[in-house]
């Protein structure tokens, strides 16, 4: 074994060590989230812009699976170390074009040993992309599920000029409706249920592109950390005790006003007074210069995962049920692009070869002591 490695193993030991009394015990689970990048079948949809994905346009079916392969590699690793050897129980993502590939997916040689399960709903976006979520079903039963639409309407007194910005990739793409001006995007994804026996709820997001530019396409992304907020708030009237993940690609940095003022997440725990309030661990991340995506040479999170209070321990001792411990980026080498003009990025698909994403995916741990 390389020192190298000897000393990672070392420092991720101490960690925990640090964390917890070495005479107790803990369970460990990892939630993760995980922009798919253009997870498509190769069968043409006459409802959705999917064209880009058929074979005439050069998406095999030997590419589809190269894909798939690629992509259930990094979910079996996901968040695992010598501490955590299970992958995921619980994976948020986007960027699917509908159920039958996440099925697909879960079905792969290197995944079906581990059991997940699907919810998953159409969304109305054009381009036919949804998210999904896959659950382990031995630790995660759910109770409920159900997609909320999030309603936003192009403002018809703004310029259609593109600002420098603007991706040309857009997930947005052809998604505006000529009569209504109703910008049909993603559905936010709620799913609760019982992690080992106590309930969770889980959002999951894909929020409104930056198409068109970021400051004209905030007001859509704010409207969508909003409805987040909404979301949580008519849980917590209910259940005043409820705990929430929120988790996506937002399409928004930590810092923006969109996450900030809509979902109103929190930099530091310590901010942190009442139930409906939110903690984001990629803030600090985000200050201290990691990034989960690339884009005109600029590094950004746009990957998030957010707890609210409840899921936040007040001390080393209050680990009674699952609490948030710590967060990550999994950008392991194989995942980085090595050479050429995007050196450093996500590897990617690119000219016709199926890359894994454009984005790193992303993870918490929840840890309860075992008694």
């Amino acid at each position: 074994m390389k020192i190298k490695h000897l000393l990672a193993v070392f420092l991720v030991i101490l960690s925990v060590e640090n964390t917890f009394s070495q005479d107790k015990k803990f369970k460990v689970h990892t939630v993760a989230f995980y922009n798919f990048e253009n997870l498509f079948d190769t069968i043409n949809d006459p409802d959705t812009y999917d064209e880009e994905y058929t074979p005439s346009r050069g998406w095999t079916q030997k590419n589809y699976k190269k894909k798939l392969d690629n992509l259930s590699r990094v979910l079996v690793e996901l968040g695992t170390s010598e501490v955590q050897k299970n992958s995921p129980v619980i994976i948020g993502a986007c960027e699917i074009e509908n159920r039958r590939v996440l099925e697909d997916l879960v079905k792969h040689p290197t995944l079906i040993n581990k059991g997940y399960k699907i919810v998953h709903f159409d969304s109305p976006d054009k381009r036919g992309i949804d998210v999904g979520f896959l659950y382990q079903e031995k630790h995660f039963q759910p109770t409920s599920y159900i997609n909320i639409p999030l309603y936003i309407y192009e403002n018809e007194t703004e310029s259609s000029k593109k600002d420098k910005n603007e991706s040309e990739d857009s997930d947005d793409k052809g998604s505006v409706d000529a009569k209504t001006k109703r910008i049909y995007t993603r559905d936010q994804l709620l799913v609760t249920g019982l992690l080992d026996g106590e309930e969770i709820n889980v959002i999951v997001n894909h929020w409104p592109s930056r198409s068109g530019g970021e400051k004209k396409s905030s007001p859509y992304r704010e409207a969508a950390g909003r409805l987040n907020r909404k979301i949580m708030d008519s849980i917590i009237k209910i259940n005043p005790n409820a705990k929430f993940i929120t988790m996506g690609d937002l399409n928004d940095g930590p810092y923006n006003k969109s996450v900030k003022q809509g979902v109103g997440a929190k930099l530091k725990k310590s901010e942190l007074k009442e139930p409906r309030d939110v903690y984001n661990p990629f803030e600090q991340m985000a200050k201290d210069g990691n990034s989960s995506l690339f884009y005109r040479d600029s590094g950004d999170i746009f990957d998030q995962i957010m707890v609210s209070q409840q899921l936040v321990p007040a001390d080393n001792n209050d680990y009674g049920s699952f609490k948030y411990w710590k967060a990550g980026i999994y950008n392991k080498p194989f995942l980085i692009q090595k050479t050429g003009q995007y050196k450093g990025y996500p590897l990617r698909n690119q000219n016709g070869v199926p890359g894994f994403s454009d984005h790193f995916p992303v993870y918490i741990y929840l840890v309860k002591e075992v008694k």
